[in-house]
């Protein structure tokens, strides 16, 4: 699995999230299979996204429909600020602590 990592800032959250739950970019229809949503507790206007796919191809593919059909619309992204910052990035490591 590989996740897709996106930082971007918005000028008001609750637009961005309105937005976001148009799915103009077709999350379902672009095969992720899951997402997170974080948001830093010292900056309101940062919002992080970790969308997850079966293979880097999807995910790639989906990062360019979001680059040339979703980010430079301002109807389909509104809130959006600047460029967001994005990587495709694979686990190599994780490790739990137990109590």
């Amino acid at each position: 699995m590989v996740t897709l990592r996106v930082e971007l800032k918005v000028r008001n959250y609750d637009l961005w999230r309105t937005a976001f739950e148009r799915d103009s970019g077709g999350r379902r229809q672009a095969e992720m299979r899951g997402y997170r949503i974080y948001r830093p507790i010292d900056d309101h206007m940062c919002v992080m996204i970790e969308g997850d796919f079966d293979r880097a191809s999807k995910a790639q593919t989906f990062l360019d429909i979001m680059r040339t059909t979703v980010w430079n619309d301002p109807e389909k992204a509104p809130a959006k600020i600047g460029a967001p910052k994005t990587h495709i990035v694979e686990l190599v490591e994780s490790h739990d602590y137990d109590e």
